[in-house]
């Protein structure tokens, strides 16, 4: 029996000596070649790049680097294969110039943005790692392998940067708390709560414009939040935004109704405004098909109330507006020289306003808000680079309808048309004037 059991051993210790050395498997994600990269080479090349690919998986790395000199420096994997190798023998610099050479010249190539990602994270440098992750998705939405990365990595610097924002505020380092909210947007860029603790650190400073662009993304992440609003209708109505301040309190009351606090505030801004209940059919017009002229009126009037001064002329003579629901609001936009008034004194109130007018009363618009305070209206396209294919030259309203689309207030279709004989829809009405709105806050 002994000299049977020395016998298996002696066996099973040779059979070890005989066994082939097996390198250890990569302590690193080796993702899928990018096969938009790989259907571009030869067969052979092919061949050759998934045989060395195999092998970094296995964690052999002189065979896959002997595959790679095969291929030569002209492959577009080779920089990137090399920088493999060199992750696998855990040369991390060389790993980094290599995998940043393949990115320099072949800025798509998802296996060495991966690669770099992983060696940054390795390294502790988490803000380039989950950056390279981002850059990743860019190219390849899909990805499992960044996906699940940059969501824990999201999640988990998220949540230390918010830890680090409270702590720095209650130590009374302003700036370092600031700073670290900020960072937390960066990784999570919907974040109410570093929203909100920034919009009161900045309200906090005396900053309510700063303090607004927090309190707006809070206010819409969290719209039936009473706290959130309240702060948010607060500091509109300190950067002196009252008309937008009215409308948050009145979202207040709409969740309130009996709140006597917040419906005294809302009545102040009535007054202040010179307000007035308005009219139901105001309510209507987004919904409509085609907006009339006493539509548009009362849409600028309204909307613009913070940027219009009250006349200081006398208003003209208008004789078809005693009937209209708006007739208070035309007199206004008609006195400021923002929508014409006709020869005969007639506004024609119910009459469909066409595009082509659109753009005539847009940039009347415009150009009464640029005299009155050089508000920034920036062209985005030379005038005379613009095209249009249903509009000559000649045309009445060619000028107006080149600015508005220079300016990008109205868009021309894939045909390079304008349709200025077309309505414009109570939506399209309300988009114009909130995109002139967004440029004047």
């Amino acid at each position: 029996m002994l000299k049977k059991t020395a016998a298996l051993f002696l066996a099973l210790a040779l059979s070890g000596a005989c066994a082939t050395w097996q390198a250890p498997l990569p302590t690193f994600h080796v993702d899928n070649l990018p096969p938009g990269s790989v259907t571009a080479l030869t067969l052979e090349e092919r061949i050759i790049l998934e045989e060395a690919w195999s092998r970094i998986r296995r964690g052999d790395a002189k065979g896959a680097e002997k595959l790679f000199f095969r291929l030569g420096a002209d492959n577009s994997f080779y920089e990137a294969g090399l920088g493999y190798v060199a992750l696998l023998r855990e040369q991390d610099q060389a790993a980094e110039t290599l995998l940043l050479e393949s990115l320099n010249v072949y800025p798509e190539m998802t296996v060495s943005r991966i690669g770099l990602a992983q060696l940054y994270q390795k390294t502790g440098r988490i803000d380039a790692a989950f950056n390279e992750y981002l850059e990743v998705l860019k190219i390849d939405p899909e990805n499992a392998w960044a996906l699940r990365e940059s969501e824990a990595i999201r999640e988990r610097q998220t949540e230390i940067l918010l830890r680090e924002g409270v702590a720095h505020f209650e130590q009374g380092s302003i700036e370092e708390s600031k700073e670290a909210f900020n960072k937390a947007l960066h990784y999570s860029p919907k974040s109410l709560e570093a929203h909100l603790n920034l919009g009161r650190l900045y309200m906090k400073e005396n900053q309510p414009n700063n303090a607004l662009v927090h309190l707006d993304a809070a206010a819409a992440a969290a719209p039936k939040n009473q706290e959130i609003l309240r702060e948010y209708a607060e500091a509109l109505l300190q950067a002196g935004q009252f008309g937008r301040s009215l409308e948050v309190f009145e979202k207040l009351l709409d969740l309130d109704p009996k709140n006597k606090d917040i419906l005294a505030q809302a009545e102040k801004l009535k007054n202040r405004l010179g307000i007035f209940e308005l009219p139901s059919q105001y309510d209507l017009i987004p919904a409509a098909a085609a907006v009339t002229r006493e539509d548009m009126a009362a849409l600028i009037a309204v909307k613009l109330k913070d940027f219009l001064e009250d006349p200081g002329t006398r208003p003209p003579v208008i004789i078809d507006i005693a009937t209209s629901w708006a007739s208070r609001l035309i007199l206004k936009v008609a006195s400021l020289g923002l929508m014409e008034v006709y020869p005969n004194h007639t506004f024609e109130p119910k009459r469909i306003l066409s595009r082509a007018e659109t753009a005539e009363m847009v940039m009347n618009l415009v150009n009464h808000l640029k005299r009155r305070g050089g508000r920034p209206f920036i062209r985005q396209f030379p005038p005379e680079m613009i095209r249009i294919s249903d509009v000559s030259t000649e045309n009445i309203h060619y000028q107006s309808i080149v600015e508005v689309v220079s300016l990008q207030l109205m868009d021309l279709d894939p045909e390079k048309s304008f349709r200025p004989d077309q309505p414009v829809s109570g939506r399209d009405a309300v988009r114009i004037l909130d995109l002139i709105l967004a440029l004047l806050n």
